[in-house]
């Protein structure tokens, strides 16, 4: 039933005063984690110098090398490769796998099955794209029990002498599922290591980052992957992604990005890396204002009727918020919606399409400054049932609270509410 009573100001305030105490725990891991980057940063001396470009080969860029290390450092890893050269979330996730990988592993996701984009770098056997599956690699998925839980048994059963890496995605992707927490990862890790020691442990860190006071690779975790225009980047990182745990697999997935023998050691920032070094320290305040717009739209939603996951009062760990909608119609005006808040590109009316990797047709709400930008305010959704949208970010939480009334305003002049 709708609380709804055309009078935005009363609305947002009760449903902010509801969430309160949450609200305060993400302010209070916000600047724990602020204060994690700042030492980071500290402890390996960042100065001005570190700004500098490179180009060419990029042999002895410092700053480049100092980033890698801040980045370890944060994350609570051995070793860590930053660069721009990785154009999105799916590729970096890609170039880590490949580089663990050789034709005769297997690879088993206890999480499921992982997020479409993933599905073409798996692959199947001849496709002739060199995907994973091409190079002789397998793959199993093993789904999620009812309740959203890994199915150990299942994972027990998948295992075999050729099981070289275990895969876990932190976040829920296109389903109706908890995210796992890093208490929820680090439970895995230690179940994982009872049935096969001697596997990787990898997780998609996407949408995670510095949601947590914690990152996977603290916590017993091989090798995590991430995408600079998601969290880590401080919605002002242009493009890259970021590789981090263990120092002998970091190294793989260098060789897998540039070529044997070469990895990290090269690599012109072509003028990013002040851009990825500020992104860096921006990130636990922004990733902080992104979870509290999921926190504020999800006790907003829920007062409409509408059904949420995460509620407002679970636990956070990424920045997405998943809300069900009863029809095709609800779910485009909230898409819709979104849009029209947006500072850029306001005026664009999104409408669904088959975007490449995704297996239905696609709404996508994205009025950013950085194309693709996670960090920034988006939505979108799959046209499929249950009809469900999936909204993250937000550079600020006034922002998000703008796309909230925008949304409500546009369902009840449609009779949506």
């Amino acid at each position: 039933m709708s609380n709804w009573n055309g009078n935005w100001e009363s609305f947002a305030r009760d449903a902010e005063l509801a969430a309160k105490e949450r609200l305060n725990e993400v302010d209070r891991i916000s600047e724990s984690n602020q204060w994690k980057v700042i030492k980071a940063f500290q402890k390996h001396r960042v100065s001005d110098f570190h700004f500098n470009s490179s180009t060419g080969y990029g042999y002895n860029d410092r700053g480049r090398e100092v980033l890698d290390e801040v980045y370890a450092e944060v994350f609570g890893a051995e070793s860590a490769i930053v660069r721009p050269h990785f154009v999105s979330g799916t590729h970096t996730i890609g170039i880590a796998l490949f580089g663990v990988l050789r034709p005769g592993d297997e690879i088993v996701f206890v999480t499921g099955k992982p997020y479409d984009t993933l599905h073409k770098v798996l692959g199947h056997p001849g496709d002739g794209t060199g995907s994973l599956a091409d190079w002789g690699v397998g793959f199993t998925f093993v789904p999620l029990l009812g309740n959203g839980q890994v199915d150990w048994e299942g994972v027990k059963a998948a295992v075999t002498p050729r099981t070289k890496v275990f895969a876990i995605q932190r976040s829920r992707g296109y389903d109706w599922r908890p995210s796992f927490t890093i208490q929820d990862i680090e439970e895995m890790v230690g179940k994982l290591r009872s049935i096969k020691d001697d596997a990787v442990i990898f997780a998609d860190n996407c949408y995670g980052e510095f949601t947590e006071e914690r990152e996977p690779t603290e916590i017993g975790v091989d090798l995590i992957a991430g995408s600079l225009i998601k969290n880590p980047g401080g919605g002002i990182a242009a493009s890259g992604g970021y590789i981090a745990g263990r120092r002998d697999l970091v190294e793989l997935a260098a060789y897998r990005l540039t070529a044997p023998g070469i990895g990290g050691e090269v690599g012109a920032m072509l003028g990013t890396t002040r851009s990825i070094y500020q992104g860096l320290y921006l990130a636990p305040l922004l990733v902080g204002q992104a979870v509290k717009g999921s926190v504020f739209a999800a006790s907003a939603f829920e007062r409409l009727g509408f059904e949420t996951h995460p509620t407002w009062n679970d636990p956070r760990t990424d920045l997405i918020q998943a809300i069900r909608f009863r029809s095709a119609e609800h779910l485009i005006t909230f898409v819709q919606a979104v849009q029209r808040a947006a500072a850029v590109d306001s005026h664009v009316v999104p409408e669904p399409w088959d975007m490449p990797g995704y297996e239905n047709p696609v709404i996508m709400a994205a009025g950013t400054f950085i194309q693709g930008g996670s960090l920034e305010l988006s939505a979108d959704a799959p046209i499929r049932e249950p009809y469900i949208a999936f909204m993250q970010g937000g550079l600020t939480y006034a922002h998000v609270k703008l796309a909230v009334r925008q949304v409500i305003e546009d369902m009840h002049s449609r009779n949506l509410l």
